[in-house]
């Protein structure tokens, strides 16, 4: 796959990781969640199952794109610096990682609310209260990710600002592409 079709497609992958952020989280979880009530909360989740499984889903779709831009990110940008591009990727996947486990902390008040037999040791308002916890802490995770998500961020953007300020040498890069098994 050729240069800038690379670039076309992680671009791509940006739009849509940003869309499915953005749609999930004020769409869905801004629309359900009632800060502070527990109870309405709650009451939100279950009268709205579908629509909160939907928006997990949404989440996961944005975890994935975020992944392939990583990927994307590091081969094209390998051939300006292998060890900066590398540390770029890991720190991106870090927040993948950290953000996509928060997540599971946003599907668990299903599981809390679902009425299962082994949770009634538990009342109504222990449960609500334990399914707001969890998306409390799902909220905490994702912004944790976000701040390693922006060191990668960050090393990429530090990359693309040298390619735009001093360029690249093209016949360099295509070497350089070439020898690392990229085939620009």
């Amino acid at each position: 796959m050729q240069g800038h079709r690379r670039v076309s497609i992680a671009g791509a992958f940006y739009l849509l990781t940003i869309v499915t952020g953005i749609f999930a989280q004020a769409f869905v979880s801004a629309r359900l969640v009632v800060s502070g009530d527990a109870a309405a909360t709650a009451t939100n989740i279950l009268t709205h199952r579908s629509w909160f499984q939907f928006g997990f889903s949404i989440y996961l779709i944005e975890m994935a794109c975020n992944i392939a831009i990583t990927g994307l990110f590091y081969d094209l940008l390998k051939p300006v610096s292998r060890s900066v591009s590398l540390l770029t990727a890991f720190f991106s996947l870090a927040g993948c990682t950290i953000k996509t486990l928060s997540r599971l902390f946003y599907i668990a008040p299903l599981l809390v609310l679902g009425g299962a037999h082994y949770l009634s040791v538990f009342n109504a308002e222990q449960l609500q209260a334990l399914a707001l916890l969890f998306l409390e802490v799902n909220d905490q995770g994702a912004g944790i990710a976000l701040g390693v998500a922006a060191l990668g961020l960050l090393g990429a953007a530090a990359q693309i600002m040298w390619l735009l300020v001093f360029g690249v040498n093209e016949q360099r890069w295509r070497e350089q592409a070439s020898a690392a098994g990229m085939g620009a």
